[in-house]
């Protein structure tokens, strides 16, 4: 027996709702119908996506960013227009972009604290 690889990534996150909106207006993630009432599911391939509240005990903010250590990447084609989206909102960009071997990436900080990197070359 061995692990295949990622098949699914869920994020605690503070307020659902919020931080739903925030992946779908500012990301253009797509709900899903799945999904238990206590997170939201998005319609990401191949890899499936999902935010859910916090598991009791849980605190976002006692560290210095929630998931340090973990890098998470999502494939986007178009990341330097969801840059300028972002940049625009005033939302924190960590990693200005850059053109490199996976396309244009850049890194920003999502309402939870999350290091999230957008690239745009699969």
């Amino acid at each position: 027996m061995s692990v295949i690889g990622p098949d699914f990534i869920s994020l605690q996150v503070n307020n659902l709702e919020d931080s739903a909106a925030f992946y779908q207006n500012y990301l253009g993630l797509i709900r899903s119908q799945a999904g238990p009432p206590h997170a939201v599911v998005f319609e990401t391939k191949p890899i499936a996506f999902a935010l859910r509240d916090l598991i009791p005990g849980t605190e976002l903010t006692l560290g210095t960013q929630p998931g340090l250590g973990v890098a998470l990447w999502l494939y986007a084609p178009d990341t330097q227009e969801i840059h300028d989206k972002l940049f625009a909102a005033g939302v924190k960009i960590t990693s200005a972009p850059i053109d490199g071997p996976f396309g244009r990436t850049f890194t920003f900080v999502d309402p939870d604290g999350y290091l999230i990197t957008l690239h745009s070359k699969p």
